[in-house]
């Protein structure tokens, strides 16, 4: 499994170490911080886009299932990219909510 989880600063970066912990069972995550990034950040530094989808998704020959959650924006995004990159739209779950400014 892989998570690309997007967020402003390294510190609203919600149960941060318990997904770190997780790493150790298989789960590959990925973090993109939009706004700031920590001295020394090896991470991604924007906002998600294609070529940030085709480093880190499945191929989509493989057939994965997506889920994809966050603003409206952020979802279409996500969901038009994986799309472009091959994915069958009916591969994709998506939640969208409000969002929460600042």
């Amino acid at each position: 499994m892989r998570l690309l989880y997007s967020s402003r600063t390294l510190e609203d970066v919600i149960y941060r170490e318990e997904l770190e912990a997780h790493t150790r069972g298989g789960l590959k995550v990925f973090h993109t911080l939009t706004r700031a990034q920590p001295p020394g950040w090896t991470g991604y530094a924007r906002r998600i886009d294609a070529e940030l989808l085709r480093e880190v998704a499945f191929p989509a020959a493989d057939r994965p299932h997506v889920f994809v959650c966050g603003s409206t924006r952020f979802v279409d995004a996500a969901a038009d990219g994986l799309v472009a990159l091959g994915y069958g739209p009916e591969s994709i779950k998506t939640e969208r909510f409000g969002a929460t400014g600042g």
